[in-house]
């Protein structure tokens, strides 16, 4: 129930702000609003307020501003000044850019909001590099601070995890990332992900590069239902201390002998309740790429101390809190757009779309977290949404900014013809992105 109600909350504030950014200018510029429509289908609510029919539906995916257009129905001549196509052409233009740029605004009064309660950070400590990764060959090593990605520099988590985003991850081209090791000498590391297979190279693509602030302590944490480590009697709270005899130092050192030895017998050595157990373990064989590896399904535990030892509060005066909001949505704005291009461009995974299922997941998962987690969300949603809205793809606002700026070269519309088809076409590549993502979504669901 909370999830279904964030994710109505959600896309109700969203779709409501975007829809009124178009009434608000379209009437601001003397154009006649006949029906303001949040939701798609049979109408649940209808009033009339002044000349305008504001409606409710029950599919809350999107929404509508109808305008008076004498292309699309008849208009009395004392009518036709105030129909949308009778307006100057800059006019329309900014009724139909009015809406995303509503929700990049609502973005940044939500972010003003968060940002002047004051922001918990990390700081930009390596807790783990996960091995057989870019990060591991360039030498990374836990505790290192990472002071710089390429020219940007950091000074938090979140800064290398945009700084990952924003420059570009070639795997031919070798990337320096500036560092202060735990004896406190500033060194740098080289990331290069030539030679590593196509499936790291697409994630370093993305800016996963093998390197988390978490630290994972060598005890159980979680044990899937059907898997190697349920059958071998393996439970959450183990403290893994042999493997084969061999001291289990960290838990990377154990998915590491894991990974290399599939379908061997081997005895494991756990501590649980204080006392000491031997249990036989035979990791399951799982066909990679690289071939074969071991699995036994079970995950660990986080060092909470040691997150909790990252920690710190970044604190904003009401100026600089605005001014932060400005910079976060122009930077996750620009981050979405560079992301939108390299999945068109193929070096970013279209697995990556996400759709209503997904979107409500989150809305639920944030607001049990807290109203801060879920402005937030509310915030990048809404900075999608206007940054979706404004790609040049006819039956969206971009393809109507598209339309008209070529009626703004040539001196006249295109021709009914042009657009209709454009429109045609439009909507079937927006059908096929929004199926993709909903089949994405459903993969998710079921662990697929």
């Amino acid at each position: 129930m909370i999830t279904f109600l964030a994710f109505l909350v959600a896309i109700g504030v969203l779709v409501t702000f975007h829809e009124l950014g178009h009434y608000w200018v379209a009437r601001l510029c003397g154009v006649k609003v006949l029906r303001f429509s949040i939701g798609f289908g049979r109408p649940l609510f209808t009033w009339q307020r002044g000349e305008t029919e504001w409606v409710l539906c029950p599919i809350p995916l999107g929404g509508y501003v109808k305008m008076l257009d004498a292309s699309e129905e008849p208009v009395t001549p004392e009518d036709l000044p105030r129909a949308f196509g009778s307006r100057p052409i800059w006019q329309r233009m900014l009724i139909v850019a009015a809406g995303p740029a509503a929700n990049l605004l609502l973005a940044i009064v939500l972010y003003w909001v968060v940002l002047a309660q004051g922001v918990d950070l990390l700081r930009p400590v390596v807790g783990t590099v996960l091995s057989e990764t870019p990060a591991a060959a360039a030498g990374f090593r836990p505790g290192d601070t990472i002071i710089r990605v390429g020219e940007v520099p950091v000074g938090s988590w979140q800064d290398i995890q945009g700084a990952f985003l924003d420059v570009p991850m070639d795997p031919e081209t070798p990337l320096k990332v500036a560092v202060r090791d735990q004896e406190g000498r500033q060194t740098s590391r080289t990331l290069l992900a030539a030679r590593f297979p196509d499936a790291v190279q697409a994630g370093y693509r993305q800016g996963a590069v093998g390197l988390t602030p978490a630290r994972y302590l060598p005890v159980v944490g979680m044990v899937e239902e059907e898997g190697a480590a349920r059958r071998a009697g393996l439970r959450p709270g183990d403290r893994l201390l042999t493997l084969d005899g061999s001291p289990v130092a960290s838990w990377q050192t154990w998915v590491r002998t894991i990974q290399h030895n599939p379908g061997r017998l081997m005895q494991v050595e756990v501590e649980r309740g204080g006392k000491r157990l031997a249990l036989a373990l035979r990791p399951d064989s799982q066909q990679t790429p690289d071939g074969l590896v071991g699995r036994i399904g079970a995950g660990p535990t986080a060092d909470r101390a040691w997150i909790d030892s990252l920690r710190f509060r970044k604190e904003y005066s009401i100026g600089q809190a605005g001014q932060g909001a400005v910079e976060r949505t122009a930077d996750t704005a620009w981050m979405s757009l560079r992301f939108l291009g390299r999945m068109v461009t193929g070096q970013a995974s279209l697995d990556n779309l996400s759709g209503p299922l997904t979107i409500a997941s989150v809305a639920g998962q944030t607001a049990r977290v807290g109203l801060i987690a879920y402005l937030e969300f509310l915030a990048l949603i809404s900075i999608s949404i206007g940054v979706l809205n404004l790609l040049p793809i006819p039956v969206l606002d971009g393809g109507h900014l598209m339309y008209h700026t070529a009626e703004l070269i040539k001196g006249r519309p295109l021709s009914e013809r042009t657009q209709a088809l454009g429109q045609r076409i439009g909507f079937a590549l927006l059908a096929s992105l929004m199926a993709l993502a909903f089949i994405n979504d459903l993969s998710r669901l079921f662990g697929g």
